[in-house]
C-alpha cells in the first residue's frame, strides 16, 4: 500500500512540474488583430520547429516554448516586421535547428548530400543485381 502511495504521489508530482505556472502570453493563443499580419504570422509559424516538442512546427504545438515563440512571432509582425526579418532573428536567437528549411553550409552539408549519395549507391545496387538477373 505504502508503495502505491509513494508511486502516486510520484506521479501527480511529475504531472505538476511539467505545467508552468507562468501565464501564456497574451498573443500565444490570440490571432491578431489585422488579418493580413496574422496570415503573415501564420505562415511563417508553419515554417518554424518547436524547439522541445522536435516534430510539430509552432503553430501546431501545445508546449510553452511554443506559446512564447507564437507571441514572439506575433509581436514582431504587429510591429511592422516582415517575416524574413523575424525568421533571421529567431535563427540567430535559436540556430538553424528552428527551421525545417536549415541553409546550405558546411554544418548542414551532409543532411543535403546525405539522401544524394544514398540514392546514388541504391541505384548502383539496384542496376548490379539487375544486371546479373538478365545474363
Amino acid at each position: 500500500m505504502r508503495r502505491a502511495v509513494a508511486v502516486f504521489a510520484l506521479l501527480l508530482a511529475g504531472s505538476a512540474q511539467a505545467d508552468s505556472s507562468v501565464p501564456p502570453s497574451p498573443l500565444a493563443y490570440t490571432q491578431l488583430a489585422d488579418p493580413d499580419q496574422e496570415a503573415q504570422a501564420k505562415a511563417l509559424m508553419e515554417t518554424l520547429r518547436c524547439l522541445v516538442c522536435q516534430g510539430q512546427s509552432i503553430a501546431d504545438s501545445d508546449a510553452d516554448m511554443a506559446g512564447e515563440m507564437r507571441a514572439l512571432v506575433r509581436q514582431r509582425i504587429s510591429a511592422g516586421e516582415r517575416p524574413e526579418q523575424v525568421r533571421s532573428w529567431l535563427v540567430e536567437r535559436y540556430g538553424d535547428y528552428v527551421t525545417y528549411d536549415p541553409p546550405l553550409s558546411w554544418v548542414t552539408a551532409p543532411l543535403w548530400i546525405a539522401p544524394l549519395v544514398l540514392l546514388g549507391i541504391g541505384l548502383l545496387i539496384a542496376r548490379r543485381l539487375f544486371k546479373g538477373k538478365a545474363a
